[in-house]
């Protein structure tokens, strides 16, 4: 099996590992150039302080399953750029989109604190996040993901086959929007949604949730990216096409007025979104 340092190290995506490889690279440059000593103690406690945050997290939230290791670990080893090359995927995925060990245990709690029977996520990639909350599901639970790459999904399924949890989530591999729409069709409501798929389609995805109901009456919506490595409160010219696309949605959710929401700083940003009209 391959060991924990052969594995390929995650590029920093949040604004917090994008803040701390600046401080270090800053740091580093200051003392290559006689910076003054007292410039150099100062960025040196400004590392220090930056880069203990996201171990420290880790180190205080409650460990993730054996299940759950092994499913990240199976996607850290994989060659995706290789499989995107040789035609398997129908686009470039990267280890980087796994929601991780503190996005997960926080979405398992959201589950428990819910007491959600029905989950519906939306964009699951290796199945992380969609194992995590089905953890937290009653035995007579259900999670229906939706993945539009049928590599992944079976990536997935397999990791899931793995889980005594496995058997409460089901996988619709089609467009995000096509099996939305296909739910409501249906008449099925859902009591916690994740949104974690194409960032140009989160607005299209938010209202087709409230226009057809798919969110029962006291049900809470989970976004991921919101923060989108900072790029939301930086200057739109220094935005790329998925900064973008968050801002505006960000917006969108905030002119709203049937729903209130927060956004939290875990990870890459998280918006809780709940429906009061």
């Amino acid at each position: 099996m391959t060991s924990v340092a052969e594995l390929p190290k995650a590029r920093p995506i949040t604004p917090h590992s994008i803040l701390v490889a600046q401080l270090q690279q800053t740091l580093k440059l200051a003392q290559e150039n006689n910076i003054p000593a007292q410039v150099l103690d100062s960025l040196a406690q400004a590392v220090q302080l930056a880069q203990g945050l996201d171990p420290y997290l880790d180190d205080y939230t409650t460990p993730e399953s054996s299940a759950l290791k092994a499913l990240a670990h199976k996607t850290c080893k994989e060659d995706w750029s290789k499989r995107f090359s040789d035609g398997e995927t129908v686009r470039q995925l990267e280890q980087e989109m796994l929601s991780g060990h503190l996005e997960g245990q926080t979405l398992k709690m959201f589950v428990h604190m819910t007491k959600a029977k029905r989950i519906l996520e939306v964009g699951m990639f290796t199945g992380y996040s969609a194992l995590a909350m089905a953890e937290a599901l009653p035995s007579d639970g259900q999670l229906v993901g939706c993945e539009v790459d049928p590599y992944v999904a079976q990536f997935a399924q397999a990791c899931f086959n793995e889980s005594p949890h496995g058997n409460k989530i089901v996988v619709e591999v089609a467009p995000a929007l096509e099996t939305l729409h296909k739910l409501a069709a249906n008449k099925e409501s859902f009591d916690l949604i994740f949104i974690d798929a194409d960032k140009k389609e989160y607005v299209k995805y938010f209202q087709t949730i409230l226009d057809n109901d798919l969110l029962t009456t006291d049900g809470l919506i989970c976004v991921d990216n919101t923060l989108l490595q900072g790029q939301v409160y930086l200057p739109p010219e220094q935005r790329t096409a998925n900064g973008e696309a968050i801002a505006q949605f960000n917006s969108v959710v905030a002119a709203d007025p049937r729903v209130e929401q927060v956004l939290l700083p875990i990870r890459d940003g998280v918006t809780l979104i709940r429906r009061v009209a």
